[in-house]
């Protein structure tokens, strides 16, 4: 696997960035980069990691995330298989605090759209109209270049400043003290448990795969996850239950076991902890909508 690191996104052609991602799956690398980001997710499914956040995506996931926050859309297991059929399709835009000039956003007639790239800083999720307008504006941008593609951004920047259709990703105490010496290890830590999150985990065997002894990770994981180890393996598993429940294919019981659970009842009161439903009240809930 290459290593994560800062990730590179450049171009000599454009002071905006725009790509049309169509893989078999997202970017498995855990990682950040010093633009500011818009993306929408057209195709795929999965678990999306941003900062101290972890969440199930699907389609129409849309968000904006400020520079340096590392993040990652984890595709679920089905993408990576040979021959799968399946694939992943995400739209985003990128581009700097000064793509426009230094001062720029620092102009009086600016300051609305100033103030949301400094909420981005911890990542915003949109829902409702505003999301319908996003994805139509990132759909749009795929034909325009040039004066026509920054004009677009700025009309749509100046929107997103306008609505309260949103929710922050990270939580309100979240500290970024990320490093690029330390992206390594982090990338361990989520493909392991990515990979081992249905079967039990023991801290002990997460600790030898990052090469530190048990207290001295349980130290180095709160402060950069903001949350203890055994929350993160949690929250993975209500996750991937979310996604179970919603497909409405198997019993409660059985979905508890295959995320991981050795006992209903503490499936059920995992899951009330992060969702503040039950499983049956989430199920129904989606049946609903």
């Amino acid at each position: 696997m290459k290593v994560a690191l800062e990730k590179h996104i450049e171009s000599l052609n454009s002071s905006i960035i725009f790509r049309d991602l169509i893989e078999p799956y997202f970017d498995p690398n855990w990682h950040f980069h010093p633009h500011y980001q818009l993306f929408t997710v057209l195709e795929g499914t999965g678990t999306r990691f941003v900062g101290d956040s972890i969440e199930h995506f699907g389609v129409g996931d849309t968000v904006f995330l400020g520079p340096d926050i590392p993040h990652l859309w984890s595709s679920d297991k089905d993408y990576f298989q040979a021959n799968s059929g399946l694939k992943t399709q995400g739209l985003v835009l990128y581009f700097t605090a000064d793509f426009l000039g230094e001062s720029f956003f620092q102009k009086p007639e600016m300051h609305a759209i100033a103030n949301l790239m400094e909420k981005s800083k911890r990542g915003l999720k949109y829902k409702g109209k505003t999301k319908d307008v996003l994805i139509e504006s990132l759909i749009k941008m795929r034909n325009l270049c040039g004066f026509e593609s920054i004009i677009e951004l700025l009309q749509l920047l100046h929107f997103l400043s306008k609505s309260h259709e949103y929710e922050h990703i990270t939580s309100i105490n979240y500290l970024n003290t990320f490093k690029v010496s330390e992206t390594e290890r982090m990338q361990k830590v989520h493909d392991y448990v990515l990979q081992n999150f249905k079967d039990p985990i023991r801290l002990g065997d997460m600790a030898r795969e990052v090469n530190m002894t048990e207290p001295a990770f349980c130290r180095y994981f709160k402060k950069r996850a903001n949350k203890t180890f055994s929350e993160f393996v949690n929250e993975i598993r209500i996750g991937h239950a979310c996604k179970l429940l919603k497909s409405d294919e198997l019993a409660v019981s059985q979905i508890a076991y295959e995320c991981g659970f050795n006992t209903l009842s503490n499936f059920n009161a995992q899951f009330k902890r992060f969702t503040d439903k039950t499983p049956k009240e989430y199920k129904q809930d989606m049946l609903n909508l």
